[in-house]
């Protein structure tokens, strides 16, 4: 099978936008954070043309409660992949045979969680890593791939890179910040 990567299109915050108001009505009032992730979340970066969105739960205990709720949006639950990632429940929506929408329900602050917020929000603010990640599923959606899980793997490498580089920088300005505030390192000593 061919992937199909296109340049970036504006409209697709606004494809997301509209799908997290259909979300926060069907998830009613349970605490939960909506964020658009993947390429098609970073402006200028090219990408298939699916919208992902990540649904945080503060507590995941309660997510099954939910998969009927999100399968009334037109979704498809794929339960099949609980197996590997019991931590995740994910959700297809496709229009006219073509996959349009894809949602991870996970916990907030679980390492998926943080790592997806991470990876998207260091693209964000790195324009020449989301250049050269451009041009690596480029190349790789030159290829014929067994399935698109297939693909996905052959961009793991270059993610995890990324991944790490990210974490190394917001430690290391996480532990700037500290130094710049001094007083927050040492309890006021008892007078």
């Amino acid at each position: 099978m061919k992937v199909t990567i296109i340049e970036y299109r504006p409209e697709w915050q606004k494809m997301f936008e509209d799908e997290k108001k259909f979300l926060q009505t069907a998830l009613g009032e349970v605490s939960a954070q909506i964020e658009h992730i993947g390429s098609t979340a970073v402006a200028g970066l090219a990408a298939k043309p699916v919208i992902d969105l990540m649904v945080g739960l503060e507590d995941f205990s309660t997510a099954d409660n939910f998969v009927p709720k999100i399968e009334a949006l037109a979704y498809e639950y794929l339960k099949k992949y609980e197996a590997v990632m019991p931590f995740r429940r994910f959700f297809v929506k496709e229009q006219d045979g073509r996959r349009t929408h894809q949602i991870h329900l996970v916990a907030i602050g679980s390492e998926f969680w943080e790592r997806l917020i991470l990876f998207r929000d260091y693209l964000r603010q790195h324009h020449g890593v989301a250049a050269k990640y451009a041009s690596l599923k480029k190349q790789l959606a030159a290829r014929e791939w067994a399935d698109v899980n297939e693909y996905a793997e052959a961009k793991t490498e270059f993610i995890r890179e990324i991944e790490n580089e990210a974490r190394r920088r917001v430690g290391g300005e996480a532990q700037h910040n500290k130094l710049i505030e001094g007083d927050v390192l040492f309890e006021p000593t008892a007078s």
